[in-house]
């Protein structure tokens, strides 16, 4: 996320800037900028990617809980409770996904045209052992919109400001409605750009990750891809 923290106070309803360094390439087990309701307003916390039920015996779990599917939010042990009662939202102005192309893996930057930032549906847990808590999160995904289905056939729900708050204040414990705004955004409102394979290496995070590319033959050897984020 590397759009300016005025822009995306705004987006995300805070009443103060945020202090954010640019980001451009997060991976799962990293922390994200989310938000959540606390003390009766938005609050903006860092979370974990990689949920940890609170029942976990072991935290190792979280690195298979970076999405949550849409459809069985309210019927998976690791997400019903949560889904009740710690949602969130997520801070991004993109994400990464990958396609095989003549047996390599080509990233690709999915973002809107205006480069504006958005907000990710998620969902939060609080986990503790010894003592110590440590706060992670999970981003629900969805079915993709036909434009973005020849890259992946799921992408995260991206949530329109009025779905946000609905998403964020419903009162904890209800849950009606809340399944309807976890749908994917009308076509065109996402473009897919091809980038650099800088972006497969998780300690590049630079402008470098999100330089358009035009689509090759692959080299023989090519940085090995993280794979699918959104799966």
């Amino acid at each position: 996320m590397k759009e300016p923290p005025n822009q995306i106070a705004s987006m995300l309803g805070l009443e103060t800037v945020p202090n954010l360094e640019p980001r451009y390439n997060i991976a799962p087990t990293q922390e994200v900028i989310a938000v959540r309701m606390q003390d009766g307003g938005r609050a903006l916390v860092r979370l974990r990617w990689g949920l940890i039920p609170f029942w976990a015996k072991d935290a190792a779990i979280g690195a298979k809980m970076i999405n949550a599917r849409a459809e069985t939010l309210a019927e998976k042990p690791a997400f019903r409770q949560a889904f009740a009662n710690r949602r969130c939202v997520i801070a991004a102005d993109g994400f990464y996904e990958w396609k095989t192309i003549a047996k390599a893996k080509q990233p690709f930057h999915i973002h809107r045209p205006d480069g504006a930032p958005f907000a990710f549906a998620g969902l939060w847990e609080r986990w503790e052992k010894d003592g110590e808590p440590v706060e992670t999160c999970t981003i629900i995904t969805t079915d993709a919109p036909e434009s973005l289905a020849g890259i992946h056939h799921r992408v995260p729900v991206i949530l329109p400001p009025d779905a946000m708050t609905t998403w964020l204040e419903t009162p904890e414990g209800q849950t009606d409605g809340l399944a309807e705004l976890l749908a994917p955004l009308p076509d065109g409102e996402l473009i897919a750009e091809p980038v650099s394979t800088a972006v497969n290496k998780v300690a590049n995070d630079g402008p470098e990750c999100q330089e358009p590319v035009e689509l090759e033959e692959p080299q023989e050897e090519q940085p090995k891809a993280q794979g699918d984020l959104f799966g």
